[in-house]
């Protein structure tokens, strides 16, 4: 009688593994919003990560994280660093590469909940009077991550996120 039941649960345990190793290794979220602004007043919103955390959704979050600057002041070089509760970990954001006004691109690292790397791009491009702001988010799924999103994605974990943050960056850039 037990063997049978061992069986169908070493069955069923196998076959999430399965499931959770065809997951892809990858993921893309992006998500983008038009301003009625030039690309270079965009641009700065994100290029000084003082600027940039006005608008941040993820500061919302806990009102008491702990925050601290290093590194040059914006631009290549300028990080920024958080330890806040569980609804937004702990981590570091370094800025790596900036082409004003078209791209700035992150390193963003998580070190709780979980450990993480990713990569964080913004673009710019200009359509008329207004500019289309393209906030992207990059990485790899560990087993983990990929079993997790079978319940939840990471479009959906982060996608809402940068729809709010990206609309308050809009209010703040056309004010």
């Amino acid at each position: 009688m037990l063997i049978p039941i061992l069986i169908s649960v070493a069955s069923v345990l196998a076959l999430f593994v399965i499931i959770v190793l065809l997951q892809a290794t990858d993921f893309k979220v992006s998500r983008s919003a038009k301003v009625r602004a030039p690309a270079a007043k965009a641009f700065e919103q994100i290029n000084d990560l003082h600027l940039m955390n006005a608008w941040n959704p993820w500061l919302k979050l806990d009102p008491n994280v702990k925050q601290t600057y290093d590194g040059a002041a914006s631009g290549v070089g300028a990080i920024y660093s958080w330890d806040g509760n569980n609804n937004v970990g702990t981590g570091r954001q370094t800025i790596v590469e900036t082409r004003p006004p078209e791209l700035v691109r992150m390193k963003l690292e998580f070190l709780r909940p979980f450990a993480g790397i990713n990569e964080v791009q913004f673009t710019f491009v200009p359509e008329g009077d207004q500019t289309v702001v393209t906030w992207s988010m990059t990485g790899h799924r560990n087993f983990v991550m990929k079993a997790m999103g079978l319940f939840c994605s990471m479009d959906k974990m982060c996608g809402g996120s940068f729809e709010k943050g990206l609309a308050d960056m809009k209010t703040i850039v056309e004010a």
